[in-house]
């Protein structure tokens, strides 16, 4: 298991029966970086980087699940310290407003993966429906597109996990929305790959963000639309089942102690509101797009929902809707297996997929990028180099997780690449 995604038992990082790979063998790939915009923050190397390699920091670098009270308490004090700091930083650097300390007796959940100790004022509700014009000031919708007008380019948005301010100062920077955080893109067409909540600092709000945009979107002539990740299901279960118990590999567990243990914020659960569940258990498991089948998870666990897109959002959508929580946790655990797409046997997986729901290339979230590529073990010691989207299994699959949690990126971009 990566401390990306854990929970009780002994979990095996792939995609199980299917294609296993070799976890000691690296993907070989190439990162791909945009032409620069102009935005400051944009000025990555202009190199493109090609990794490969078979090292065993995948055992090495991947903490146990044990906690120490002791060090996490002291861990929870400097790691508070230095991210408010840096949040601050940053939130200057993007034009923003620094965030505030979050409410005392906050820590983090995990002492290896600390969580941000700034916390935001509620956002208000964010109802479904086109943007109202200010007061006094005649409303023009956007025209609608003609019948045979071409779509608008296509965006894909990787995992967010509750850092509103990196998403939003990417959205900017892509031109995709503007000051003001509103739609901005025309007739452009986004999906995000899921995993809105968790580790961040603001969960809720990225969902009312994204809930937002889709609602502009569409009176736009373009459209926002998002992915279930496996984390919207651990924070849908959690909000359900409470600590219900469930059965696990390791005997028995509860959704709720999952979803502590994976980054789960408290100030997100207090806030989660019937319309953002409402929301959130919609959402399609599987998109295709101009030939890109667009999944949240890089497994094949998919395949064992039905043989197409539409029976597998259907079969996801009936399970949340009607199964218990045994079939709940089932469906959980196995969309956060992963690696299914790297080593020797990688293409042969994607093929897989690709030959059942169509399409000429995957695009997922899930694993971050320094996971996949070993880029998490710097020997500087440096947050890892990650300079776009990775590139990989014989280039049928793109990687998109930037590794926001670990002082990665959030990343967007645009398809085909």
């Amino acid at each position: 298991m990566t401390p990306e995604d854990r929970f009780p038992g002994p979990e095996h990082p792939d995609s199980g029966p299917r294609h296993q790979p070799d976890l000691d063998v690296l993907p070989y790939g190439t990162y791909y970086e945009p032409e620069p915009t102009g935005y400051a923050e944009a000025a990555y190397e202009s190199e493109t980087y090609s990794g490969y390699g078979g090292a065993r920091w995948l055992e090495q670098h991947w903490p146990a699940g044990g906690h120490d009270p002791q060090a996490q308490a002291q861990h929870g004090q400097h790691g508070q310290q230095d991210h408010q700091a840096q949040a601050q930083a940053q939130a200057v650097q993007h034009g923003g407003h620094a965030p505030q300390a979050a409410h005392p007796g906050y820590e983090p959940t995990l002492p290896d993966m600390p969580s941000p100790a700034h916390g935001v004022e509620d956002p208000p509700t964010i109802e479904l429906g086109p943007p109202l014009p200010e007061p006094g000031v005649p409303y023009h919708p956007y025209p609608a597109p003609a019948p045979n007008e071409p779509p608008g380019p296509l965006y894909v948005v990787g995992d967010v996990h509750g850092y509103l301010d990196e998403l939003l100062a990417e959205l900017r920077h892509q031109g995709l929305i503007d000051a003001d955080g509103h739609w901005a893109a025309g007739r452009s067409r986004i999906w995000f790959l899921g995993d809105f909540t968790d580790r961040g600092p603001d969960g809720i709000g990225v969902i009312d963000l994204v809930m937002q945009l889709a609602a502009e979107a569409a009176a736009a002539g373009g459209y926002c639309r998002a992915l279930m990740g496996n984390h919207e299901l651990l924070f849908l279960g959690a909000a359900k089942y409470g600590d219900e118990p469930v059965q696990s590999t390791a005997g028995t567990a509860s959704f709720l102690a999952a979803w502590r243990l994976n980054g789960g914020q408290q100030h997100d659960l207090d806030r989660l509101e019937a319309h953002h569940i409402s929301w959130l258990s919609r959402l399609p498991a599987i998109g295709l797009e101009d030939g890109h089948l667009l999944l949240h998870s890089d497994t094949t666990a998919y395949l064992e929902y039905g043989d197409s897109i539409a029976a597998v959002n259907d079969a996801v959508h009936d399970l949340l809707a009607d199964e218990g929580v045994d079939e709940w946790w089932d469906c959980f655990r196995r969309f956060t297996k992963r690696f299914a797409f790297r080593g020797d046997a990688g293409p042969m997986a994607v093929h897989e997929l690709l030959d059942t729901y169509g399409g000429t290339r995957i695009v997922h979230g899930h694993s971050p990028i320094p996971y996949l590529t070993g880029a998490v073990h710097a020997d500087d010691g440096q947050p890892p180099h990650i300079p776009g989207p990775y590139v990989y299994a014989d280039d049928l699959a793109v990687a998109m997780d930037g590794g926001v949690t670990m002082e990665g990126r959030l990343l967007i971009a645009r398809l085909p690449i």
